[in-house]
Formats: C-alpha cells, sequence, structure tokens
C-alpha cells in the first residue's frame, strides 16, 4: 500500500505542474503576495531554513520541487518496489502542501481552477486519494467537491 500512496502522489505532483504553469498568468507576486486560500488561511512556505511568507506562485513552485525532491530521493524512497514505513509518513505533509495549490487557485483564480479541474479533474481525484488513504483530515479539505461528490465522504 505504501507504494500505490507513493506512486499516485508523484503522479499528482507532475499533472499538478500544469495547473501550475496555467497560475503563472495572473498569480503574480505583486497580486498574490501571500500564499493563502480563504481569509482563515495563511500558509508559510516549508521551502525555506525557517517557514515563512512567500508569494503565491512562489510557493506553488517551492512546494512542487520539495515534493519532487523529496519523491525523488534516494535517501527517503531507494526503491520503487518496497517503501519503509517511515518514508510512507512523509506523504501527509506533502499531500497538505500540495492541496494548498488547489485550494488558493480555487479561492483566488477560479477560472483557471475551473478550466482545469474540468480537463484533468485533478483535485477530485487527489481528494478522493487523501480521504481514501486518510492522509489529510477532512477539516483541510476546504475546496468543495460538486457534481453528486458529496457521497464519497462515506466512502472514505
Amino acid at each position: 500500500e505504501g507504494v500505490w500512496k507513493y506512486e499516485h502522489l508523484r503522479q499528482f505532483c507532475m499533472e499538478l505542474n500544469g495547473l501550475a504553469v496555467k497560475l503563472q498568468a495572473e498569480c503574480k507576486p505583486e497580486t498574490c503576495t501571500q500564499m493563502t486560500a480563504t481569509e482563515q488561511w495563511i500558509f508559510l512556505c516549508a521551502a525555506h531554513k525557517t517557514p515563512k511568507e512567500c508569494p503565491a506562485i512562489d510557493y506553488t513552485r517551492h512546494t512542487l520541487d520539495g515534493a519532487a525532491c523529496l519523491l525523488n530521493s534516494n535517501k527517503y524512497f531507494p526503491s520503487r518496489v518496497s517503501i519503509k514505513e517511515s518514508s510512507v509518513a512523509k506523504l501527509g505533509s506533502v499531500c497538505r502542501r500540495v492541496y494548498r495549490i488547489f485550494s488558493h487557485a480555487y479561492f483566488h483564480h477560479r477560472q483557471i481552477f475551473d478550466v482545469f479541474e474540468n480537463e484533468s479533474h485533478l483535485c477530485r481525484r487527489f481528494t478522493v486519494f487523501v480521504k481514501k488513504y486518510k492522509l489529510m483530515t477532512k477539516d483541510n479539505l476546504i475546496v468543495p467537491m460538486l457534481d453528486g461528490e458529496s457521497g464519497t465522504e462515506s466512502d472514505a
């Protein structure tokens, strides 16, 4: 199951780069000075020695770069066939950070989010994934899933 989680997260991160590219058109350091979702959520970037505020587009780049570095690390993931439980435990924090990209896009760049989501269903698939494997708590899943998706909450 650890390998399954790992491989899916790698794939999600690769696909999420597509959203990051689309966001660059309007998510600028001057306009999105912080990584936020709703007014109650401001996220600190973990890519720095001490976590700090970053413009949203930088946070997005740092998070995807950091996820790629971790998921391709020979130290934590020397094999893609067998994964130690201590390495699997790191996947939850990657999921939380990656999900923040979805939430920022949804709440601040809705048109870009909607076009990307209608093509890829990536946020929906990611949400189902993290619920199924309990990689994130429901209170952190703040992007509404529509079109009958409310039923998946009981499936998770």
